[in-house]
This record gives C-alpha cells, sequence and structure tokens, in this order.
C-alpha cells in the first residue's frame, strides 16, 4: 500500500516542480521582453545617443587655403596636404609604457613628451606633431598606440622661394597669414573648414562616413600682378650688385605705368619663407615699402615739375648757376664746378645743387608742397601692403627756405622705394597718378591728374639728358630703347646728423622715353666697395632689369641699337 503510494507521489512532486520551472521560466521571457520592448521603444532615444557618443564623431573636413600666382598662373604660394599627429592624454596616459614608444617613433625627448601629456590629462585634445608627411604619419598611426590620432591639414608652400619671400610673406603653423600679401589678403585667401558625423572604431579609424554636416569651402586663388619672370630678372641683378658692392641691402620696384600694377619688387638680403628658421622681422620686411630714406638728387625732377606747372620755366629756361655756390641763411650749396647759365636740362644732367636751390626758391612754397603731394610723396601709396610707410613730407607751415633748398636736392625729405617708382610712374603716364596695385588689372584704372601732359613730355624730355655722356647716369642706357631718369646720392642719416662715409645710392626713370611702358627704382644703401654715386651703383641694375623686362613684353626699341665702330665701318665699305 505504501509502494503504491510513493510510486503516485512521485508524479505529483515532479508535476509541480514542472509547473513552477515552466512559470518560473516564463516570468523571466516576459522580463525579458519588457525590458526589450523598454529598451527598443520607451529608451531609445537614450541609448542612441548613447552608442553614438562612443562610435560616432563629427570631425573636421580641412579646407585648403586658396593659391597666389603670378599674373600668368605661375604658383607663388601653394597648400599641400600634410597631416598633424594628436593624443588624447588620458588615453595614452592609461596605456602603460606607450609614451616612450611614441616618443622614440618621434624622434623627440621622452621625458618632455610625457611631461607635456601628464600636465594636460583634462583635456582630450593634444597635438604632438604638427604638419608630418603622409607617410611618416601613416608610419605612426601602424604602430597601434591607444589614444593616438591623426588630423588631416594643410601646410604652405613657395615654390619660387626667396624670388618672392618678402613680397608674398607667409602663413603660420594653422595657415593663417603672418606677413606680406598673404596677411593683406587673408580673409580671401582663407577656406572655410567643415564637418561630418562618422563612426569610429575604438582605435579611432573612421568605418564610415554617416553624414556631411557641412562641406568645406576651399580659399580663393589670388592673381598677382607680379610678372615671375621680371621678378627673377630683377632679384638676380640686385643681388649680384648688392654683393659686389658690399652694400648692406637694397630694393627694385617695376611698375606698369599704364595700369600701376606692381610688375616687381625684390629685397636684399632675401628671405626664404620655406625655411621657418628665417622667419624673423629683420629678415622678413619689405624694404622696398617699410624702409624710408632721403632720396638725394632723385627728388630734383618733381621740383622742376612744380616750376614748369608755375609757368616760370620752360624747357628753354635758363638759370644763372655762378658762381658755383648759393648761401641760404648760413648754409651754403655748392656745385663741383661752376656750370654758369646753364637750361634746366643740364642742371638735371649734372645734378647742380645751385641750380635746384635757385629754382625752388623762386616758387610759391603751397605750390611745391602741392605738387609734390599729388605725387604720392608723404603719404600711402594705396597699396594696402601691411607695414607700407608714408615716408616723411613736413607739414608747409614747418617750412623755412633752408628746408626747401635742402628739399629740392633730396634732403629733408624721406620716401620708400615703392613711392618713388610710382612717383616716376605718375610722370611716364604724362601726370596721371595710378593706385597701385599688388593684383592684376584687366583694365587701367581711372587714375587723378596732377600735372598736364604737354608739361610732363617736357620733364621726361629734359630728364634724358641724364642718362647722355655728358649727364650723372651713362650706365643706365638701354640698347635700343630710349631712357629718363635721375640718379641719387644722399649721406646716411645718424642721430641727427649725416655719415660721411656711408650713403644711399638711387636711380629711377621711366623707359622708353619717347612712350613710357616702364618705370623703376633702384635702392642700394652703404654700398662699400669704393664706389657709392648713384650712377655708378644703381643705375646699372636699372639698366639689366628694364631693358630685359621691355624685351620680354615684346615693347618695341624706339632707338636704333649703336653698332660697335669696326661693324659701321664695315658697313660703310
Amino acid at each position: 500500500m505504501r509502494t503504491r503510494n510513493a510510486r503516485h507521489s512521485a508524479p505529483r512532486s515532479f508535476r509541480w516542480r514542472a509547473h513552477f520551472l515552466v512559470v518560473l521560466l516564463g516570468l523571466i521571457a516576459g522580463a525579458l521582453l519588457c525590458r526589450a520592448v523598454d529598451l527598443q521603444l520607451f529608451d531609445y532615444s537614450f541609448l542612441s545617443k548613447q552608442g553614438d557618443a562612443r562610435f560616432t564623431r563629427v570631425v573636421d573636413i580641412a579646407a585648403h587655403r586658396g593659391t597666389v600666382t603670378d599674373r600668368y598662373g605661375e604658383p607663388l604660394a601653394v597648400s599641400t596636404p600634410v597631416d598633424s599627429i594628436w593624443v588624447n592624454p588620458k588615453q595614452i596616459a592609461n596605456a602603460g609604457g606607450q609614451v616612450a614608444r611614441l616618443a622614440e617613433a618621434l624622434g623627440i625627448n621622452r621625458q618632455e613628451l610625457l611631461r607635456r601629456i601628464t600636465s594636460n590629462l583634462d583635456r582630450d585634445f593634444l597635438y604632438v606633431a604638427r604638419q608630418c608627411q603622409p607617410a611618416e604619419a601613416a608610419r605612426i598611426k601602424a604602430l597601434g598606440i591607444p589614444g593616438v590620432y591623426l588630423s588631416r591639414e594643410y601646410r604652405r608652400y613657395y615654390p619660387a622661394g626667396e624670388v618672392t619671400g618678402q613680397l608674398v610673406g607667409f602663413t603660420n603653423v594653422d595657415d593663417q597669414g603672418q606677413a606680406g600679401l598673404e596677411l593683406a589678403y587673408d580673409q580671401w585667401l582663407t577656406g572655410i573648414d567643415g564637418e561630418k558625423r562618422v563612426i569610429q572604431d575604438r582605435y579611432g579609424r573612421i568605418v564610415q562616413d554617416i553624414e556631411s554636416i557641412r562641406p568645406a569651402r576651399p580659399g580663393r586663388d589670388l592673381v598677382l600682378s607680379i610678372d615671375l619672370r621680371i621678378q627673377y630678372l630683377a632679384y638676380r641683378a640686385l643681388k649680384e650688385q648688392v654683393a659686389e658692392q658690399k652694400a648692406s641691402s637694397g630694393a627694385v620696384v617695376v611698375i606698369d605705368i599704364a595700369t600701376g600694377e606692381v610688375l616687381a619688387m625684390v629685397d636684399q638680403p632675401a628671405f626664404n619663407p620655406n625655411d621657418r628658421d628665417q622667419m624673423l622681422p629683420g629678415r622678413y620686411r619689405n624694404r622696398a615699402l617699410t624702409d624710408v630714406y632721403e632720396p638725394g638728387s632723385s627728388m630734383k625732377p618733381f621740383f622742376v615739375a612744380a616750376g614748369l606747372i608755375s609757368g616760370r620755366y620752360d624747357d628753354r629756361s635758363i638759370i644763372d648757376t655762378s658762381p658755383g655756390f648759393i648761401k641760404v641763411g648760413a648754409h651754403v650749396f655748392t656745385d663741383e664746378h661752376d656750370l654758369g647759365p646753364v637750361d634746366i636740362a643740364m642742371i638735371l644732367a649734372k645734378s647742380s645743387n645751385v641750380g635746384m636751390a635757385h629754382l625752388a626758391l623762386s616758387l610759391p612754397p603751397k605750390l611745391i608742397w602741392t605738387t609734390l603731394r599729388g605725387f604720392g610723396f608723404g603719404q600711402l601709396a594705396t597699396s594696402g601692403y601691411p607695414g607700407e610707410s608714408a615716408g616723411l613730407l613736413a607739414p608747409l607751415r614747418a617750412w623755412r627756405p633752408i628746408d626747401i633748398a635742402t628739399m629740392s636736392h633730396g634732403y629733408g625729405i624721406s620716401v620708400t622705394t615703392l613711392q618713388l617708382a610710382h612717383a616716376y610712374a605718375t610722370v611716364g603716364a604724362l601726370g596721371v597718378s595710378r593706385p597701385i596695385s599688388f593684383l592684376r588689372v584687366d583694365s587701367p584704372p581711372e587714375g587723378a591728374r596732377v600735372m598736364d601732359p604737354r608739361l610732363c613730355r617736357e620733364l621726361i624730355a629734359m630728364m634724358r639728358s641724364v642718362i647722355s655722356m655728358e649727364g650723372t647716369a651713362p650706365l643706365a642706357a638701354i640698347p635700343g630703347y630710349t631712357v629718363s631718369g635721375k640718379t641719387g646720392t644722399a649721406w646716411k642719416a645718424d642721430d641727427g646728423s649725416y655719415e660721411q662715409h656711408h650713403y644711399v645710392s638711387v636711380f629711377a626713370g621711366v623707359a622708353p622715353a619717347s612712350a613710357p611702358r616702364l618705370a623703376a627704382a633702384v635702392m642700394i644703401n652703404d654700398p662699400q666697395n669704393g664706389i657709392h654715386m648713384g650712377g655708378d651703383v644703381s643705375a646699372p641694375v636699372f639698366a639689366k632689369v628694364v631693358g630685359r623686362a621691355l624685351r620680354l613684353m615684346a615693347v618695341e626699341p624706339d632707338e636704333p641699337v649703336a653698332q660697335p665702330e669696326e661693324v659701321r665701318t664695315a658697313s660703310l665699305q
């Protein structure tokens, strides 16, 4: 009986346990189902955000800076893609011993890198190497060090190097303009970075692009007025002359008279923007626009211009320079020789201080001041170039007779090489002062008339005598082309007095004189090789640069090329 009851009770116990297990499993399944529904329907937004926070990132799309070219499309500044290496300080610090591996791979001091990382543990981003070549960055990335990442950037490269260094300027490591035209047109050249959302794996590698948030907008290209061919000519000629004359510095500016465009602007010593070790203010400043100096006798044509404008003088006027000196107040101005009565062309040819003082003192001071201002002296050249100097022209109310006489041969007034070239370009444009442009222009801009065309032609004709064998600058002559210009040689001022053995040598002029196309000014500072006159030091540079530039531009010669004596003799036989 007991045995039978035991047999019946066992199945009931089993069934109870089975029912219990089924109910328990059902409850568990129901709980899991409820949790799944809760997660999928009610907590989806929260969980999605959490997932995105761990695996999706918004990354920048680097926008490259605009290209700078010369007037014919030759690149002067371009941006090339590079990679920068950055770390998440907390991640790499917790990776154990990985800082040493990274330092060794980068070739930097391990202790210095460790100090930088441990002092920035509160940050999520720290650059450890900027603007690496893509191959080098890929090698670092292949090490698989946790917390090490790459970001694409652009590095500025200057194909012409020091030939256009001071003019174009440079950018910093973040591709922002710091000097020169890179700074002047920084907003134009700068691109706007884009953004995109991506999925990354735990090593920071992009698995998938999800969406574009904002497309990158590259910087706009900049086409300069510079003709790189003429720039090279000017660079080479100036460099050779500065070295030969043992000068401390020099500058050359070439301007297209018809448009006001700067075709060339070079400095010595030069500066290579590709070498960041050279980025010192004394190296990269553009002396043609920033350095001022007293231009000496190269100012005399503008006092002659004032005389022509006054109506008191013309190309036939005679000025008596006897007895070879003139006393103004307590100061005596002298000429090397007593020239006697001479016309204005001869005063310019011989660079007579006495004749020019007579002319200047006979004119109303206000007329002189107005004329000089009209030619751009004492004011910015409207180029927009950063750091450009306005030079120095004293206020009219401060002028005394001695000041007028002194300024008439280029002392007591300061100019830049750009100002001087611009003033001669205004003469070459027959009295129209056009704004200076570093950008290529498609048509000549309107300018302000400062002098009658007929008077300008008279002045240009008078300045031709300077280049004659009787003048001070026969070395400025260009075979096949007529030249008008003026030399200038001035003592350098230091602490209120002039240094008797230190000079600024200048030549400025226009060519061809019959129909001027180019204006140029050459300044060589402190030549120390035994000669210092502008006609000997600066005039040959003008002839080399402008002569070759005219041929490059296919400007038709306006004067027969003189033949050697033997060739002329043979031709007569």
